[in-house]
């Protein structure tokens, strides 16, 4: 595979022009080996034949690659026409592989395997002709043209070994062996494995924005984990140990299984791993292209849930609390023993790359300090379910590359395997498959005293919190005024700045307001009705981030990620006590406070005007009431006896600011003159509704008794 060989490209340094040459021969060895895989196909009949049942057929995949560039290059405008628009339909979107019913071919006109090499030649071209003409400045940022060419590249890259596996399902007999470099012919009995120690580390993960490689969304972004001291199985699992386990009835044994891997197990009838095969009391392995006499020192390829079962297994044999590691001890045993990444190499690490073989080899042949295969051989599952860190955004052309599977059903592998090239040799190349997923894929195990704590980190979706959401943190993604930050203004200017005073917001919603009254204030309670929305801000305020998803048009989306510390606001939030709780009906305990706003609550509350006589018990003497509201009284939520204006009393009109007057003359002073203030609701990309809400600012009387 020397003709192949590369690895990802540094955008940060190097000449102009220098730089473009690279990312042409980058691009035009990917182009290659993609199509070098798919001569392992006995004929181009094969093209039409599917690897998995859950899977399009294999031409797909050939076609999809080239369509990838075109489509993305065309949306980013760097194309003023498409080659072929029918391709570049039925190329452009893969199969959920959880659509356990049957995919339907019949909706599917393939066409032949020629058209399909004539339309990658032309691809093949017009990419080309864009590298050549594209703006090129150092650094190549992912706002660059030339960022979507390195994205069509990975991207290939990654189907080199995704499409490799669906080759691997076929029936030997439709693929020829020898095509696609050599295997390693090193076939012996398995190494006794150990647990050696690594020592634990504060572990920093995901890149900066100014990060010299290519990276996918999911890789930016900060996230500090505490890794406790742990041990790690010196080698990967390997065939002849996994072998124990089949032996023993593991693949029987109900009490090893996680409730999904038994429902997979059952499903699937396995008994042995995928690639494995047995003939006459034999085990054999099959390869992408050939079967092979079992090697028991290579390392054994299994999904996510059989490795978990060998875990449980061997736990209950030796009495120790076995698991797989996580994406933090991954990360810290690759520091402990100091792996180069991809730009320090002058040869590989570890069987990656396709630098060595193209094929697994035995387990203890690549040595990296005291433990073997930390990068290479076969990918390493990991018990961590993807989601972004801190700071996630997604690519606009590349909205859909990891945002859908941050649902707590994907989890990461580390670490690469044989096939893996370009970003996906890089350290932080982070890729994960639902857990019953064949990847080239393996595992080693860990023991750790320390219990395992796993975070999913989900979008919100819920319309009416994530519409919240963006009403009060949207302004991160726009250059609209915020609402709330106008109105903590107001706040600030109204009692100054002792920093002591007790501060009540009486409508929290998702938390925008009191975080940022407690830049200011060492004390503030927030409180909403809602459950639902005030979950929000507490993630916000424990995690320092949260996640929600928003409208775009039509059935399009933003995944949008807030970071408490990106807004200026992370400094005091351990000033404020979140709280669910009914306005209309507050505990006795929500008393002595200083400054009390209740924004845009009266329209929300049952009976606005038993609040507004009542809550002068809940201030200090000189305690200031900020009200915000439309008076958009609505029937249904509460009823015309219990509005305190916005009707004609005795034949002429009384304004809800007046009735507001009226109510509370007994205990407060008007301190100022009401004005406006617009909030602006985000229904969708196109569609902002405004509404302009009346601020009156209030003073509490001293009670001479």
């Amino acid at each position: 595979m020397q003709d192949f060989l590369t690895k990802t490209i540094d955008l940060r340094n190097g000449n102009p022009e220098d730089k473009r040459r690279e990312i042409s021969s980058y691009f035009e060895k990917t182009w290659a080996v993609d199509e070098k895989l798919y001569t392992q196909l006995k004929s181009d009949e094969v093209f039409y034949h599917r690897g998995d049942p859950l899977r399009h057929v294999l031409l797909f995949y050939f076609g999809h690659t080239a369509v990838f560039f075109i489509n993305k290059l065309f949306l980013a405008k760097m194309l003023e026409e498409r080659i072929n628009p029918e391709f570049e339909s039925i190329f452009a979107i893969g199969v959920d592989e959880m659509s356990w019913d049957d995919l339907n071919e019949k909706h599917y006109n393939w066409p032949s395997v020629d058209a399909v090499r004539d339309y990658r030649n032309q691809a093949k071209k017009a990419i080309l002709e864009v590298i050549e003409k594209a703006t090129l400045n150092l650094p190549i940022t992912w706002n660059d043209p030339l960022w979507i060419i390195l994205m069509g590249i990975e991207h290939e890259r990654i189907h080199l070994e995704t499409s490799s596996v669906l080759i691997r399902q076929l029936p030997i007999s439709e693929v020829v062996a020898g095509k696609f470099g050599k295997i390693c012919n090193e076939i012996g009995e398995a190494p006794q494995n150990i647990l050696l120690p690594v020592t634990g580390a504060e572990m920093h993960l995901g890149k900066s924005f100014d990060h010299p490689l290519y990276g996918w969304d999911n890789e930016y972004g900060k996230y500090t984990e505490n890794v406790a001291n742990f041990k790690a199985s010196k080698y990967l699992i390997s065939n002849g140990e996994f072998l124990k386990f089949i032996v023993a009835g593991g693949y029987q044994t109900r009490e090893f299984w996680t409730e999904e891997g038994w429902n997979w197990k059952t499903f699937k009838n396995a008994e042995m791993p995928l690639f494995w095969q047995t003939n006459n009391g034999k085990y054999y392995l099959r390869l992408v292209a050939q079967e092979i006499e079992m090697p028991w020192n290579w390392p054994v390829e299994v999904n996510y849930l059989e490795a978990k079962a060998y875990c449980n297994w061997k736990g209950k044999l030796t009495g120790i609390a076995y698991r797989l590691p996580t994406e933090a001890e991954w990360k810290r045993l690759s520091e402990f023993v100091k792996v180069e990444d991809e730009l320090e190499w002058d040869t590989a690490p570890g069987n990656i790359n396709l630098e060595h073989f193209t094929s697994p080899c035995p387990v203890n042949k690549f040595p990296v300090g005291e433990f073997y295969d930390v990068i290479g051989n076969v990918w390493q599952w990991t018990e961590t379910p993807i989601t972004g860190y801190p700071g996630f955004k997604v690519h606009p052309l590349y909205d859909d590359f990891t945002a859908p599977t941050f649902d707590g059903k994907h989890n990461i592998i580390k670490g690469g395997s044989w096939i893996s090239t370009g970003n996906e040799a890089a350290s932080d190349a982070r890729y994960a498959f639902r857990r019953h997923f064949y990847q080239h894929a393996g595992f080693r195990i860990v023991e750790s005293e320390m219990p395992l704590v796993l975070h999913t980190d989900e979008y919100e979706t819920d319309p009416e919190v994530c519409n919240s959401c963006e009403t009060n943190w949207g302004d991160a993604f726009t250059d609209a005024e915020n609402f709330s930050k106008k109105l903590a203004q107001v706040a600030f200017e109204s009692v100054g700045n002792n920093k002591s005073i007790n501060v009540l917001d009486l409508n929290a919603e998702t938390g925008r307001l009191a975080f940022e009254l407690a830049t200011k204030f060492d004390k503030v309670t927030a409180l909403d009705m809602s459950t639902r929305f005030i979950r929000m801000p507490i993630q916000l305020q424990d995690k320092g981030f949260m996640r929600y998803i928003v409208k775009d048009e039509g059935e399009l989306v933003f995944y949008r990620d807030i970071v408490l510390s990106e807004m200026g606001l992370e400094k005091g939030k351990n000033n404020i006590l979140f709280m669910q709780a009914d306005a209309n009906n507050l505990k006795p305990i929500y008393s002595g406070y200083d400054l009390v706003i209740a924004p845009n609550l009266l329209e929300e509350l049952i009976c606005p005007i038993l609040f507004l006589k009542s809550i002068h018990e809940r201030l200090n003497n000189n305690g200031i009431l900020i009200i915000t509201s439309t008076y958009n009284w609505d029937g249904n939520d509460t009823k015309r006896a219990h509005w305190p204006g916005g009707f004609k009393q005795d034949g002429e009109p009384l304004t809800s600011l007046e009735g507001i007057k009226n109510l509370l003359q007994e205990h407060f002073m008007l301190q100022n003159k009401p004005f406006d203030l617009t909030l602006s609701l985000r229904k969708s990309s196109r569609i902002m509704e405004k509404q302009v809400t009346e601020v009156s600012v209030w003073k509490k009387k001293i009670n001479k008794f």
